[in-house]
């Protein structure tokens, strides 16, 4: 049996028409409501994944908080140096772990532990400090403790340049 072309072009509009009415009929339909317990239980598993609990009080402290040296520790560190030091150049700091206690910086100024001395020259005070090595360039950046910092009269967000000296 064979098929007559004219036939199958007349179905085939009134086939296509059929489907966009049944598509019509199914998006004119209104939402049914939403079930309160399904949508709960759906904001609670969002958000579990999206928010976390507030930190430990431990994590917020303030930088008086975190300072740990005794005010002898300071008066100790703020001495000026009693023997000849070596100027070993300047150096951008920036404020480095303020968990770690004590008098101290990071520089790739050095390559061995030893002690030295830091001074701000914005307003003359200076700090007695154990200098650290720090992998890098002598032109790169050093990490200063928050005690060290705050001896020397700078903000914990700055970017001061320091002289460092070794004692």
């Amino acid at each position: 049996m064979r098929l007559q072309r004219p036939g199958l072009w007349t179905a085939l509009p009134v086939l296509l028409l059929a489907g966009c009415a049944q598509m019509a009929a199914t998006t004119s339909r209104p939402a049914a409501a939403p079930d309160p317990q399904a949508m709960a239980t759906a904001t609670s598993a969002a958000t579990a994944v999206t928010r976390a609990p507030a930190p430990r009080p431990a994590a917020r402290a303030t930088a008086a908080q975190l300072d740990t040296t005794t005010p002898e520790q300071r008066a100790a560190a703020s001495r000026p140096a009693a023997s000849a030091e070596t100027r070993l150049g300047t150096t951008i700091a920036s404020l480095g772990d303020p968990t770690q206690s004590g008098f101290w910086i990071r520089t790739p100024l050095v390559k061995e532990p030893g002690m030295g001395r830091l001074r701000n020259p914005a307003n003359g005070k200076s700090a007695q400090v154990e200098l650290l090595p720090l992998d890098g360039p002598a032109s790169a950046g050093s990490q200063v403790s928050l005690p060290a910092l705050q001896l020397l009269g700078v903000s914990l967000t700055d970017l001061p340049m320091l002289e460092v000296y070794k004692s």
